[in-house]
């Protein structure tokens, strides 16, 4: 079953991993406990993640050792570049007409006392 980036990223048990691979490789007991999920939901999530190159594994004697793998981030990237502009101009635009509506907003009138 070929699963795509979407929803791949889509589980929040699986971006809770990724978000506790960001900062480099772990063994996936310091995962169990940087994602607070248990240890076989853990091993489930990085088998999905693996098989679709998100992380990959360095075993080292009985331990394995995972990590992201940029390509996939790459290809995200990428494809959110062509909506990026899209994005900018219209934030663009936000901008312009708050500073045409902060130019043309009167200026408060102080209490005048009887």
């Amino acid at each position: 079953m070929q699963i795509d980036t979407f929803q791949t990223l889509a589980d929040p048990s699986r971006r809770r991993i990724v978000e506790a691979l960001c900062n480099g490789e772990r063994q996936v007991g310091d995962i169990v406990e940087r994602a607070g999920i248990h240890q076989s939901g853990v091993s489930r999530h990085l088998r999905i993640l693996h098989e679709t190159g998100f992380v990959s594994v360095r075993p080292e004697g009985q331990r394995r050792f995972y990590s992201l793998r940029p390509e996939p981030f790459r290809e995200l990237d990428d494809w959110l570049a062509k909506y990026r502009g899209l994005w900018e101009a219209r934030l663009d635009r936000f901008g312009a007409a708050l500073e045409k509506q902060r130019k043309h907003r009167r200026p408060a009138h102080k209490d005048q006392r009887k």
